[in-house]
Order: structure tokens, then C-alpha cells, then sequence
């Protein structure tokens, strides 16, 4: 159950989790080493996991500088009451100075130093993408926004399908998108868990799934059967607000700010692991 995880190393939407009491977060503007050829330059991301001790961070940062890379962005959290180190790095190397193989070995030695339980590197221009299917409904916007992001190259998969309990005719922006990219886009009718084995059958091939405004709760079941990881885009900011209708809990409370999380699915609704959260704009507490 850890690919999402590794695909948090490779996509800006999916972000590692940031929440913690000593989180701290690095980012970087200046360009990369001189000594790297610009021309040969590609991102890396490495996603890092280990009991929490005194110089990790030290030795993470000469480990890429060492081989010539450059980091641009760094982020570390350790939960709080917990001797657990988290980090993610993104960088910028060059694959002829430090090749695919010789950065496998490089982290490998660090993670025995520091007995880590995971450690992911991700070079989305090398690396083999991830296969995932779409699960929508009704509501066309998270659908579309991934779709298009998908197309411009910033969400580096591929989509095997998008699958929906809704209807779309063939005139309808979603399906002509599909079509033009030969996606297969599977109408489900929405009844009661019954459309379940019907999804299961439909995504055995992927690597996991992406919930872009499903509004039917997948059972403990089917997550069991399925047996990979789900990401959920949910239009409220979790936990504040989960369970049903957050939109309404969040006005009743006298929230100002709206926004969406991007979390994992588990067995309880709406209460997973948080990938990202963003605030979109003010809302008045009357509307």
C-alpha cells in the first residue's frame, strides 16, 4: 500500500504530508551547479522515512550535492510525541554525472545508516509512469482539471480509464477529451455497492486510483479487495470538517476561507492521511 506515496514524489498535487510540531520547509531559486550541463539537467525526488536522530539533514543534502545536484525544494516533518524523521527533497541533477543505478546505491547507503523503513526515489522523466484510473460523478471540475493537467504533462501517469456512476453524452466536453486521447470512459449505473465488482474488474491493471469528486463511498470491502492505494479529492478542508455536507458544516461554523484536500482513503470516511490541503478564496458565513 505505499505507491501514492512514491507518486507524491512526482506530482504537485500530491503532496506528502506537512503537518506536524517540527516541520520545517526549504525551497530554492538559485540555479543548479554550475558544474552540470544545463542541457542534461532532469528533477529527482526523493522521499525519505527513518527514526528521527541528530544529522539527517546534513547527510541527505551532501549526498545530492556530492553527486552535483541541487535542491529546490525541501520539506521535513516529525510528528509530534514521535521519534519518526520524514523528509522529501526535489532536485535537479545531471544523469550522466550520477547515473540512475549509482543513485539507487547512494540512498541505499544512507538508509542503512539510518535504519530507514522507506526510502523512494522518483525520476518522473526516467522512471516508468504509474497506471491509474479516474473514479467521478457528476460534478466535471476535479475531473477536468486532471484531465488537462494530464494532457499539458504535469501529472505524470497514465490514465487507463475514467470511470462514472453519471452519464455523459458524446457531445460533452469530458467525452470528447477522452476520445481525442483514446481513453475509455465506463458509465456504471449507480446502485447500491452492486457497481463494485464491476470497478475492481476495470482497474486490476493500475497502480492506484484517483476519486475526483465520486460522491458514493467505496465499502471496506472493496478497499480490502483492491488492496492498493486511493487518492480522494475532497471539496472541503479535512479534518475540520469531514463526514457529510463539509460545504455546510464550514458555514454553519463561520468559516471564511474555502478550499479542497487531496487525502488518502481508508475504512473511515473522510478521515485519511492528508496529502495537501489549499485555500481557494473568502466566503461570507451568511452565504
Amino acid at each position: 500500500m505505499g505507491i501514492p506515496r512514491r507518486l507524491c514524489s512526482s506530482l504537485n498535487l500530491f503532496q506528502v504530508v506537512r503537518f506536524g510540531s517540527k516541520k520545517k520547509s526549504y525551497s530554492s531559486l538559485h540555479p543548479p551547479n554550475p558544474s552540470c550541463s544545463n542541457s542534461f539537467l532532469t528533477h529527482g525526488i526523493h522521499v525519505f522515512q527513518c527514526p528521527d536522530t541528530v544529522g539527517i539533514v546534513a547527510k541527505l543534502s551532501d549526498c545530492i550535492a556530492s553527486r552535483g545536484g541541487n535542491i529546490l525544494a525541501a520539506d521535513v516533518f516529525v510528528p509530534q510525541n514521535k521519534r519518526v524523521f520524514y523528509s522529501r527533497n526535489v532536485f535537479v541533477f545531471d544523469p550522466v554525472v550520477w547515473p540512475r543505478m549509482q543513485m539507487e546505491e547512494d540512498f541505499l547507503r544512507l538508509s542503512k545508516t539510518f535504519n530507514a523503513m522507506r526510502s523512494v526515489i522518483r525520476v518522473p522523466a526516467l522512471d516508468p509512469k504509474y497506471k491509474i484510473a479516474i473514479v467521478a460523478s457528476k460534478q466535471d471540475h476535479c475531473l477536468i482539471d486532471l484531465l488537462h493537467g494530464w494532457q499539458d504533462g504535469r501529472l505524470s501517469v497514465d490514465i487507463t480509464c475514467v470511470i462514472s456512476n453519471h452519464f455523459r453524452g458524446p457531445e460533452s466536453e469530458v467525452i470528447r477529451f477522452l476520445e481525442m486521447h483514446g481513453v475509455p470512459y465506463h458509465y456504471l449505473r449507480p446502485t447500491e455497492n452492486k457497481s463494485e465488482p464491476e470497478i475492481l474488474k476495470l482497474v486490476q491493471n493500475t497502480d492506484f486510483l484517483v476519486l475526483a469528486r465520486y460522491t458514493r463511498i467505496l465499502s471496506s470491502t472493496f478497499l480490502r479487495s483492491y488492496g492498493k492505494d486511493i487518492i480522494n479529492i475532497h471539496h472541503g478542508l479535512l479534518p475540520s470538517f469531514s463526514g457529510i455536507n463539509p460545504s455546510k458544516q464550514a458555514v454553519d461554523a463561520g468559516v471564511k476561507l474555502i478550499g479542497a484536500t487531496s487525502h488518502f482513503v481508508t475504512e473511515e470516511h473522510n478521515a485519511g492521511p492528508i496529502i495537501e490541503q489549499m485555500n481557494s478564496f473568502r466566503i461570507h458565513a451568511a452565504t
